[in-house]
């Protein structure tokens, strides 16, 4: 089943909310990375509010394939351009509401929390949603009926 609008948003917010967090964790706890800083979590954050505006896109091209599907590789290419926008709008350019100081959040600590919380969400979206959510991809990617 193609996931409606609501449905992709009620997943990539309960994911990022319990998968996400539960990734970013060690990040902010300085286990992996340098040194503990909350950081992670404000990327995060970010993550999940403009997330909610691609999804609007996302949503838009689905509907203009022919198929009406949105294929993993695509799924790539969306967290891949969602890296390249948020990093830009937290170092780069710093359009984001809080800028974080280049010292504070290295590049390579960066896209390492960003590849492991991206990857730890797919795989859930793929495996662990089917599993505890099993008429989830039924209902559109809607968990909780709308």
């Amino acid at each position: 089943m193609t996931p409606t609008l609501f449905g992709r948003w009620q997943t990539r917010l309960l994911l990022l909310a319990t998968v996400g967090v539960l990734v970013s964790l060690p990040f902010a706890m300085g286990i992996i990375g340098p040194g503990a800083n909350s950081v992670y979590f404000w990327i995060l954050g970010y993550v999940a509010i403009f997330g909610l505006g691609w999804d609007v896109l996302y949503d838009y091209l689905q509907k203009v394939r022919w198929d009406r599907d949105w294929p993993a590789a695509y799924q790539l290419l969306a967290g891949i351009w969602e890296l390249v926008f948020i990093f830009c709008g937290v170092q780069v350019i710093g359009f984001l509401p809080i800028t974080i100081p280049k010292t504070e959040l290295p590049i390579g600590a960066f896209l390492i929390h960003y590849s492991c919380v991206w990857l730890a969400v797919f795989i859930s979206s793929q495996s662990l949603m089917r599993i505890i959510f099993p008429r989830w991809r039924f209902r559109g990617g809607e968990w909780l009926k709308s």
